[in-house]
């Protein structure tokens, strides 16, 4: 399967925030929203097999293991391999961009469904089926651009009673809208969600690929 970059860092988003983590980043993705901080991710990358991407993540030596794009669904090895991290242990995280169905993707690992949001462009390309596959231990994410983004993430929460579901993330999209602005919003509203600061990118050069 071709790989973009594997790395270890601290966790920056979803509720496992601030927690040592290795990242599988895999090449590939089918959108291209407005904000995108990993384009790189598009096409760079090399090919690796299954046990190449286990030593490397056996040597990291950090239990917490996330599939992260790019878009993981893209390619299908992307699904053995996590059964085998489960099997081997890990507890595995799987981010995606909400255009693709989870329905496959072993039940065992926590799924961070993104759904995106129209500033981002491309909330026409959005499988809201997948609404219906979430576990409890899933997680629901909203990036944000603004408060129209704002009033479209809400509407979705409570038309699909999301709140019931899952714990919901709401991210303000990177050097795009203020975290003040998106807190106050949420405090204002009484909204039962955790604002997602992108903690990575406070603690490390947010520019810099493999952090």
């Amino acid at each position: 399967m071709k790989v973009c970059e594997i790395f270890t860092s601290i966790q920056g988003e979803s509720s496992y925030a601030g927690m040592p983590c290795t990242f599988i980043r895999m090449t590939g993705c089918n959108l291209r929203c407005s904000y995108c901080d990993t384009t790189y991710a598009y096409h760079k990358g090399r090919e690796l097999s299954e046990e190449e991407i286990l030593g490397k993540v056996r040597r990291a030596g950090i239990n917490l293991v996330e599939m992260t794009g790019g878009e993981p669904l893209l390619q299908i090895e992307v699904y053995p391999l996590i059964k085998r991290l489960i099997k081997d242990g890990y507890k595995v995280l799987v981010e995606t961009n909400g255009s693709l169905s989870i329905k496959d993707v072993d039940k065992r690992a926590v799924v961070i469904l993104d759904i995106k949001a129209p500033g981002s462009g491309m909330s026409d390309k959005m499988d809201l089926s997948n609404i219906k596959i979430l576990k409890r231990s899933d997680e629901v994410k909203f990036v944000v651009t603004d408060r129209t983004d704002y009033e479209w993430a809400k509407e979705i929460i409570y038309t699909y009673n999301l709140l019931h579901k899952c714990p919901i993330l709401l991210s303000p999209a990177y050097g795009i809208l203020h975290s003040e602005d998106l807190a106050r919003w949420m405090i204002e509203d009484r909204l039962h969600a955790r604002l997602n600061l992108q903690l990575h990118k406070y603690i490390f050069d947010s520019e810099r690929e493999g952090i």
